[in-house]
């Protein structure tokens, strides 16, 4: 096995742990927004206690793969930052006003200002999933060479249907992905059960948009389309999507919310890595492979034992966080308690 593939397994690997995690806890506090009438203090304070031990730590996530991108990837890296610098920006505008938001509303404030920073919570944790998705849209639409007018370059390549519903979607998604994963953690049975109408409305959601972008994917990003309809294994993909997202959403029906967990993640599994397989070998069409992208064999190389040392590190200290932390959202019974 290459150096190239490798890395950009790990890269892959590591973006599936934050959508799985970093983008679940946008969609928590997304739901502040809507959190309303008398039940919205239980529900506030509910969101708060799931996110409060973990919501720095899943950011982990996040870093290794812009490292990954940078060191293992450095022509890939300079494309996308450059041609999508505008989103980016938005993102990452998004990522601190959630942060500096989460932690001011949690200091010694008035309670009408730390209503004021809860919203602005909720504002940054939409943001921030929505221009991620249009990020990653405009990475399988293609993103032009460097010549062209400001607009060419840095406007157009985002500004377009299929990676604008891609933002959509992903905040849709975060959204499912946050209400799966409460009715776990909710000690309550009236809070499950409203998460659990809201993770249902959310998946419905996130199924049609999913089908809209398969659609939107032929003159969006050709490179996916004939990837999940031209080849055996992407119509196996999105059959197994649509059975996982069926699963899921049956589970929610039955409250069966471990099992519906479970099922939800492996459909986010599935659709992340049928993108990525899609577009196979490319990391940015047209032009850059994983192989015409890749730095150095030295470079790779020092990048994988710095790969494999940092995870020395990170595992044991996350499976600890969320041992502490998470137990019961880990090894959670599917029943409220009294």
């Amino acid at each position: 096995m290459s150096l190239e593939l490798i890395i950009a397994g790990a890269l892959m690997t590591t973006l599936t742990g934050y959508v799985l995690t970093g983008v679940a806890d946008f969609g928590a506090g997304a739901w502040y927004l809507a959190a309303r009438g008398r039940r919205a203090p239980a529900q506030r304070a509910f969101i708060d206690r799931a996110l409060a031990p973990i919501w720095e730590a899943n950011h982990v996530w996040l870093i290794v793969v812009l490292v990954l991108l940078f060191a293992g990837f450095p022509s890939a890296f300079t494309v996308i930052m450059t041609s999508l610098h505008i989103p980016l920006t938005l993102l990452l505008i998004g990522i601190v006003l959630r942060g500096a938001s989460f932690a001011f509303q949690h200091s010694d404030v008035p309670f009408d200002e730390r209503l004021h920073w809860g919203s602005l919570f909720a504002v940054g944790s939409l943001v921030a999933p929505f221009w991620l998705g249009v990020v990653l849209g405009s990475v399988a639409a293609g993103l032009p060479p460097s010549s062209g007018s400001f607009a060419q370059r840095y406007v157009e390549p985002w500004l377009a249907p299929f990676p604008l519903v891609v933002g959509v979607f992903a905040t849709v998604l975060a959204l499912y992905l946050a209400a799966a994963y409460l009715t776990v953690e909710a000690q309550d049975g009236e809070l499950r059960d409203e998460f659990r109408l809201r993770a249902i409305a959310a998946g419905i959601v996130a199924a049609g948009l999913e089908e809209a972008l398969l659609l939107l994917s032929r003159e969006g990003a050709p490179l996916v389309w004939a990837g999940l309809t031209g080849t055996v294994w992407g119509v196996l993909a999105q059959f197994t999507t649509v059975v996982a997202g069926l699963a899921g959403i049956a589970c929610l029906w039955l409250k069966r919310f471990r099992w519906a967990r479970i099922c939800i993640a492996g459909q986010v599994m599935v659709t992340l890595w049928a993108w990525v397989l899609a577009q196979w070998p490319y990391l940015v069409p047209p032009d850059l492979t994983i192989y015409n992208a890749a730095a150095p064999a030295p470079a790779l190389r020092a990048v994988l034992y710095a790969l494999g040392g940092g995870a020395v590190l990170v595992f044991p200290a996350l499976w600890y966080l969320f041992r502490v932390f998470k137990q019961q959202a880990v090894l959670g019974d599917d029943a409220p308690k009294a």
